[in-house]
């Protein structure tokens, strides 16, 4: 009997220790679901000064309150702006440091980041500003408020060049192109020429600087091409397809791609330059009007049309009456058209306005020109 006892007490001992230590175990930690920051910002209206690009003041500045969990926890807090009716498809997302409740632009950051959103330089447009905070990937951020905005960005161009086989190499050089971002939104474009076996390029962002968009991808084969890009000093050059032409080469620099795809050219023809049957080549001039030129003489005794593509399936000459454009200064018309004139002998510089376009697509009924 005594050692039944024993054995007892010695379980019952067990039984209290095991208890004692459950109840060592600290509070359970729980969540209330998160309760999110309260987001202000010191304007709702901004105009823009482009006056002010280079002005680091902060012309806007957005602040949050912290959010509420129930427990101490490790909060990542991303300020994320997008265009009204995107919807927040394709917000710019900017993560804030550790226990950092407020972010400000200068007169320069915001309006890129306006411009990202493909809002247009000089017509007033509305975003929205939220804040996500995130405990975990696993777990659905919550958000704060929504501050909606009234803003009026301003164009900003901006350039980069592209040293290539095409123009010798030389940065800088007298041939060397560029392409163009007319809204420094991160997207360059531009028109390159690119002659027989002179296919190969890169493209940087300063002249005379070797800093460039390279590749880490095999040159391509077909007629367009899209190469991943990468910054720096290292990469390999970019090819353009191998049959030479004018292609359009597209670097984004928000995705990290450059595109390559032939492009629709022009040229001048006509008994007032060098005959009915004989294309003088037009230029893409990579300036904010988006235009071709062509320095030649001409001749008043005869007239000119400009064509696309060496072909007479679109053809522009004077505006008809009755046909688009006519009436309207410095316009042509592609469908019902004269030929163009010339008031004396002499060399002048034709230029040609119209969208870039990839081969085939759909030509402009009416386009701008001059002859100077």
């Amino acid at each position: 009997m005594k050692k039944v006892l024993t054995k007892l007490l010695a379980v019952g001992s067990i039984g209290l220790l095991m208890l004692s230590a459950c109840k060592k175990d600290g509070t359970l930690v729980t969540s209330n679901g998160g309760k999110a920051g309260a987001l202000t910002s010191s304007a709702t209206t901004v105009i823009l000064d482009k006056t002010k690009l280079n002005d680091p003041t902060q012309i806007i500045n957005f602040t949050f309150t912290a959010p509420d969990y129930g427990f101490q926890a490790a909060v990542t807090n991303t300020l994320q702006i997008d265009s009204a009716g995107d919807n927040w498809a394709k917000p710019m997302s900017v993560t804030l440091s550790t226990k950092t409740y407020s972010q400000g632009y200068s007169t320069g950051d915001f309006n890129a980041l306006l411009l990202k959103l493909n809002l247009t330089g000089g017509v007033t447009g509305h975003v929205n500003v939220r804040i996500a905070h995130s405990v975990s990937a696993s777990i659905t951020p919550v958000y704060s408020n929504v501050v909606n905005l009234t803003v009026t960005p301003f164009n900003l161009a901006a350039w980069v060049y592209v040293p290539g086989a095409y123009e010798g190499w030389a940065n800088p050089g007298p041939m060397l192109d560029s392409l163009l971002s007319a809204t420094s939104n991160g997207i360059y474009t531009g028109i390159i020429n690119f002659t027989a076996g002179n296919n190969q390029f890169l493209v940087v962002p300063v002249k005379g600087n070797w800093t460039k968009y390279a590749t880490t991808a095999s040159p391509g084969t077909g007629t367009s091409l899209s190469y991943p890009t990468i910054f720096g000093t290292t990469g390999n050059n970019f090819y353009a397809p191998a049959t030479p032409g004018y292609y359009v080469v597209t670097l984004n620099t928000n995705t990290n791609t450059l595109t390559i795809a032939p492009a629709d050219y022009y040229t001048v023809i006509g008994d007032a330059a060098q005959g009915w049957s004989t294309d003088v080549p037009m230029k893409f001039v990579n300036d904010v009007n988006q235009s071709w030129a062509a320095t030649l003489p001409l001749v008043s005794s005869g007239s000119f049309k400009i064509r696309q593509d060496d072909a007479w399936g679109n053809s522009w000459g004077i505006p008809k009456s009755g046909s688009a454009g006519y009436g309207v200064a410095n316009t042509l018309n592609n469908t019902s058209n004269n030929n163009i004139p010339v008031p004396s002998n002499g060399t002048y510089t034709v230029t040609f306005g119209v969208p870039i376009t990839t081969f085939g697509s759909p030509a402009s009924v009416t386009a701008t020109y001059s002859v100077k």
